[in-house]
């Protein structure tokens, strides 16, 4: 497709998005309420005006979870530190939050045992020991960290233990736990950025590399890429590192980044989709055998539109057309759009996807340099809506004035259920509209009121959260899946509602229950409904991975309803 096509496909459609549903009727805005909730902790990541080496850019993770089941979120941010190091004592560490159920947060994090320093990357949870607590895992160049929920709010460092720590130094970047063969217990994906040694890394003056002119850190062309690592668990506190022999090292693609585990091809099984940095993006079919096969190329959901490897960075999944097939939205790097992948897969078929990005709306924005995003219904109106937030990778474009500055505005694209998704972002203005250096961000209702609220970890500055306050009047329905012969997470769970809409139509919404996703963060493993105006759903499916099938109807809008394998609600 040339340019003078892709401009009218771009043209076209936001003429007809004035038309079909005005920003104003969104009802919806945002507000920063980070330092009223005593979210005051600043998140350290390389040097504040001038990067030596890439890996000062990348920046870290959030993670929504309830540490200690009171059916409140808490809170867990990654943390980095700098080249020039810390005096002893002053280090930066990662940052535990207990919610105090009242819009505040307090920091627990050296009575819990969660106070480590470092590259500090990616954070996923689940509950790998089947405990009834969730535990977190988290990315480090350097050793990965694998913190398990004693269930009194203490976590122990298990990582060498449990065999998932690294024999070296490695660059782990997004992750999930994920059950791939279906026993019960959740094994672990690792996806790795590059294979870097500060001792020979080139820098920004031996390279020489540049950016519009600018000296910057190298890579990662030219530097070698990391090679992913699925661990098996055994069932008895250790996993297996299994990568070669379930194919994951056999890839197009490489520099992963961010990682979302999803049934795409609706046989029943996870597969993994990576969003990879300037390489093709990879995606792994589940081979139903304890095997994947990378099928990113052949299922159109590789490259951009028009054939080239992107800059990937976040990722998500999500049904927003609402035909019953997740789809694939990936953040890239500023010049070039996010990608909005169409899951076309036939019933027993190949997967397979068409890129429209262009076609529903997402080619209009070039200028931001994407990190986490995510598939969710902001306005209760059953429709996903696509929020993403951005920042630069290097500091050192505050000297350009052809770049949209390192902070930088976040972006909702308001699903405008045709297929088409609008940017209302200064629309809605407040928050939402406010520059931040945004890395990774995760999505929960954190307040228990029913609308999304946004978490943001960001380089270099103070977490920013994004309350949602909705004036919609629409309902709700969030579902906890608790799982017994299934993983106790209930990962890979799909619930599927079914409702009638206002005009007495039948309508099925559908979701999966996944750790990470997002860019090296963990949304809240409550799945969020919207329901648009209606009070009630008729039924409740839960497709769990055991094979079993659980079916509850005429549930209630407006609440969190606890499903437990086998037994039904067990709280609301």
């Amino acid at each position: 497709m040339n340019w003078a096509s892709r401009i009218l496909l771009v043209i076209i459609p936001a003429l007809l998005f004035a038309q079909t549903k005005p920003a104003n009727e969104f009802n919806v805005s945002f507000v920063n309420v980070a330092k009223q909730a005593g979210l005051t902790h600043k998140t350290i990541y390389g040097d504040e005006h001038k990067n030596k080496y890439l890996l000062e850019t990348t920046g870290c993770g959030v993670a929504w979870f309830d540490y200690d089941n009171d059916g409140w979120l808490d809170l867990f941010f990654v943390n980095g530190t700098r080249l020039s190091g810390f005096p002893k004592g002053s280090e930066p560490t990662s940052k535990l939050y207990k919610n105090n159920r009242n819009g505040t947060f307090t920091d627990i994090t050296k009575q819990a045992g969660l106070a480590r320093t470092g590259w500090g990357q990616s954070v996923c949870i689940g509950d790998y020991d089947n405990d009834g607590f969730e535990d977190l895992f988290v990315s480090y160049f350097g050793k990965n960290a694998l913190y398990k929920n004693n269930g009194h709010g203490t976590f122990t460092d298990v990582s060498e233990k449990a065999g998932v720590a690294g024999q070296k130094t490695r660059w782990g970047a997004g992750a999930a736990f994920l059950d791939y063969d279906k026993d019960g217990k959740l094994d672990l994906f690792v996806a790795n950025y590059i294979d870097l040694d500060l001792k020979t890394a080139p820098t920004p003056e031996t390279g020489p590399c540049l950016y519009k002119g600018v000296m910057v850190a190298c890579g990662p062309p030219g530097l070698e890429g990391g090679k992913n690592i699925l661990y098996h668990n055994e069932g008895n506190g250790t996993f297996t590192d299994v990568s070669e022999k379930a194919g994951i090292l056999k890839t197009n693609g490489t520099y992963g980044l961010g990682v979302v585990t999803a049934d795409f091809d609706n046989d029943g099984w996870t597969d993994i989709y990576v969003a990879d940095d300037s390489a093709p993006a990879i995606l792994y079919h589940n081979n139903k055998n304890g095997t994947f096969t990378d099928v990113a190329t052949e299922a159109g959901c590789a490259y951009s539109g028009d054939g080239k490897p992107q800059a990937g960075m976040g990722v998500s999944a999500g049904d927003f057309d609402g035909d019953g097939m997740l789809d694939i939205f990936k953040t890239n790097f500023s010049g070039d759009t996010s990608t909005l992948y169409r899951n076309v897969t036939k019933s027993g078929g190949a997967m397979t996807f068409d890129d429209v990005t262009f076609t529903a709306g997402i080619g209009l924005n070039t200028r931001w340099l994407g990190w986490g995003c995510g598939f969710l219904d902001f306005d209760n109106d059953s429709w996903l809506d696509i929020l993403l937030v951005n920042g630069h990778v290097y500091p050192e474009v505050e000297k350009l004035t052809t770049e949209a500055g390192y902070p930088q505005r976040k972006v909702l694209y308001q699903n405008l259920r045709s297929g088409q998704f609008k940017d209302i972002t200064e629309a809605i203005g407040g928050a939402i509209a406010e520059p931040t250096a945004s890395r990774g961000c995760a999505f929960a209702d954190y307040d228990n009121d029913g609308d999304v609220d946004v978490i943001i970890n960001p380089v270099n500055d103070v977490p920013v959260l994004m309350r949602a306050d909705s004036t919609t009047n629409n309902n709700w329905l969030s579902v906890r899946a608790l799982g017994t012969k299934s993983n106790r997470s209930g990962l890979g769970a799909r619930i599927q509602l079914t409702l009638e809409t206002e005009d007495k139509k039948t309508r099925t919404l559908m979701d999966e229950v996944r750790s990470g996703g997002s860019y090296y963060s963990q949304n809240d493993l409550r799945v969020h409904f919207g329901l648009g105006k209606a009070t009630k759903v008729k039924s409740l499916e839960i497709k769990w991975p055991s094979g079993a099938v659980e079916t509850i109807n005429d549930v209630a809008a407006n609440q969190v309803v606890v499903v437990k394998e086998g037994t039904g609600v067990v709280k609301k």
